[in-house]
């Protein structure tokens, strides 16, 4: 029996990202850590280790957040020059475990709302939809 998608990050792949990649510690007042501990400047490190190191499929759910939410920050900051080689490694990995972060997919898409409205990582995000459907240059 094929395990559920995750929709919420778990204390245990919090934990164990922590220890695996020294991000910052959950104390009693945590809230959003996935996104608080998103990095810009640590972000080809994130991508590397999900692509090198094995890890469950929670601890996959996670550390896609912390990439995608990293390079919000990274377009965000408007510092690098690197968005498009960085964005085309974090769509390899939503490609190939696209089931597994499907929820995390439509929530960085925001749908519903126009793309000014949006986070500077959607429109990148909203092309997962349309490579899904079937229509995405296989670039």
């Amino acid at each position: 029996m094929k395990e559920a998608t995750p929709k919420y990050v778990e204390q245990a792949s919090m934990e164990s990202l922590i220890q695996k990649l020294n991000l910052p510690p959950l104390t009693p007042f945590s809230q959003d850590w996935e996104y608080t501990s998103a990095d810009a400047s640590r972000l080809d490190e994130f991508i590397t280790y999900y692509e090198n190191h094995p890890l469950n499929d929670n601890e996959k759910f996670t550390l896609m957040i912390i990439m995608i939410s990293s390079l919000d920050d990274y377009l965000s900051e408007g510092k690098g020059t690197d968005d498009h080689k960085l964005w085309n490694r974090i769509k390899q990995n939503l490609r190939k475990d696209y089931e597994l972060h499907i929820h995390t997919i439509n929530y960085w898409a925001q749908d519903e709302s126009d793309l000014e409205d949006c986070f500077a990582v959607t429109p990148y995000v909203r092309e997962m939809r349309t490579w899904n459907e079937g229509e995405y240059d296989n670039d």
